[in-house]
């Protein structure tokens, strides 16, 4: 009777209790929700009266074709046939794959070898760069005549371009040879003497001198000492005036007088009693301190020096102006060597330093712009965008690899030379302005002066100093032999000492 509805035999049976027959339950659930009867006699008939049938699971009939001896192995033989061409077609895609994965592997093998190889190149380029030895310029300078002498009785007044012969380069070359080579050999030694960063942490103020510039016009702009013996300071102040001030006698050993506008710019020589100002009357001066006088005037700008800065043999300094102009100049005969522009950018430069090996220096700009600059070929080698305000400070650590720079928008950037990014950036109090920059000699630490002085610990660049001593802007800051003390000048006309 269910062959009656499907021809096969039921898997789950029922009877109707109506006709007495037997259904597929499936199949007679589905006749009774259309007609409501059963499906025999027509009677009426619900889900609820079907009785199932309890039987062991029903084996369906084999068709036909496999009921024969002949009819069975011809079934077997084409299964055969089926599973051997599945196993050839399975064989063949496994060599194809096999194939493509050699292929793929042989690729990726030359790929790393590429790679590697390349990487080697970046990083010796960087490198390259890192030591100055930059190889390339993005912007072709332009050199132009510096300006003409002034008239008047300065001594020695000299602004003739006499460019950068082959002898003044092989001199900067040994001289970078040599700084490299020891730096090599002091690899990443921190000098046994230095103080370290817990006893940094203990500092306080130690001493004040409001004495060395005049009160009428307050304000100390520029401050150094010197690198054979950092108890004397060099300070430029708004008066005009630049003194040298002696820490351990407490007195001052000179005042120099000759500037016709604010001192911005000092540097201390390193070797000889001379140091060297800069200021907005457009003048570079030489002094010499034993005999408190001027020796030498060089105008190699048009308009205010804004950056001062001395190469690392102690014969050549770096001059940065408004006038867009940097110079390169003799401080043995005071004569401007080269003076240059980067015509595409077209804005005053606002500070300037020499890399510590000497064949590259960085200038900042009024535009935010940092600009790495090769001192043999005079061509702008990179660039770092990032501030968002004039750039004040920028400091090369001596370890030639880091750059710190500051400007309007209260934040302290650092940059890798090796990889020529900005790796850490340092978001300062709102409206903190940054006016000085500096490491100590070991490279350690880094001072910043602003409207509060601030000293970092390198790599970590966590701070472990903060003095607020000053009633004035912070405009210098730099740290004694071994970071034994740190000193400090202001807008409000002191000098301040800072140690255990």
């Amino acid at each position: 009777c269910w062959l009656l509805f499907s021809n096969e035999v039921p898997e789950h049976p029922c009877v109707s209790p109506v006709s007495n027959q037997v259904f597929e339950r499936r199949l007679i659930e589905k006749y009774i929700a259309e007609n409501g009867t059963d499906p025999m006699n027509g009677q009426p008939l619900s889900e609820e009266q079907l009785v199932d049938i309890k039987v062991a699971h029903p084996i369906r009939p084999k068709a036909p074709s496999a009921t024969s001896i002949p009819a069975i192995l011809k079934s077997l033989q084409d299964e055969w046939d089926a599973v051997m061409l599945h196993s050839f077609t399975l064989r063949q895609q496994l060599q194809t794959t096999r194939q493509e994965l050699s292929h793929a592997l042989y690729q990726h093998d030359a790929a790393c070898r590429v790679i590697a190889r390349l990487t080697k190149e970046v990083t010796a380029a960087r490198e390259a760069l890192a030591t100055l030895k930059p190889q390339a310029g993005l912007v072709a300078p332009q050199a132009v005549p510096a300006s003409q002498p002034g008239a008047g009785g300065e001594p020695m007044e000299i602004s003739e371009q006499v460019g950068m012969t082959p002898e003044i380069i092989q001199k900067l070359q040994d001289k970078a040879t040599i700084l490299t080579t020891e730096r090599k050999k002091r690899g990443k030694t921190v000098p046994e003497d230095l103080v370290r960063a817990e006893d940094l942490g203990k500092y306080r103020q130690v001493a004040s001198h409001a004495g060395l510039h005049s009160a009428s016009v307050p304000g100390i702009l520029s401050l150094d000492l010197c690198p054979s013996d950092t108890n004397k300071v060099l300070t430029g102040g708004a008066d005009k005036n630049v003194v040298v001030f002696d820490k351990n006698e407490e007195q001052i050993v000179a005042t120099l007088k000759g500037h016709t506008k604010k001192v911005t710019s000092v540097i201390y020589h390193p070797s000889q009693s001379v140091v060297f100002s800069a200021s907005p009357d457009t003048t570079i001066r030489v002094w010499s301190v034993t005999g408190g006088n001027c020796v030498q005037v060089v105008r190699a700008h048009e308009a205010g020096v804004t950056g001062l800065s001395l190469h690392a043999t102690g014969d050549y300094l770096l001059s940065s102006s408004e006038d867009q102009y940097w110079a390169f100049s003799d401080i043995q005969t005071g004569r401007v060597l080269t003076k240059v522009t980067d015509e595409s950018a077209g804005c005053a430069l606002t500070c300037a330093q020499f890399h510590p090996d000497g064949l590259i220096f960085g200038t900042g700009t009024a535009d935010s712009q940092i600009k790495i600059w090769d001192l043999k070929e005079r061509t702008n080698v990179a660039n770092f965008p990032g501030h968002s305000g004039p750039v004040t400070s920028i400091a090369f650590s001596e370890n030639g690899y880091y750059l710190a720079t500051g400007a309007q928008d209260s934040s302290l950037k650092l940059w890798d030379l090796r990889k020529l990014k900005n790796f850490k950036t340092i978001t300062l109090d709102n409206n903190y302005e940054v006016k000085s920059l500096v490491f100590d000699q070991s490279g350690t630490y880094l001072a910043v002066g602003g409207s509060d002085i601030r000293v970092y610990i390198c790599k970590q660049w966590s701070e472990v100093l903060n003095f607020t001593d000053h009633t004035g802007l912070v405009t210098g800051v730099a740290f004694g032999e071994n970071a034994r003390f740190l000193t400090s000048t202001a807008m409000d006309r002191s000098l301040k000492f800072y140690s255990l």
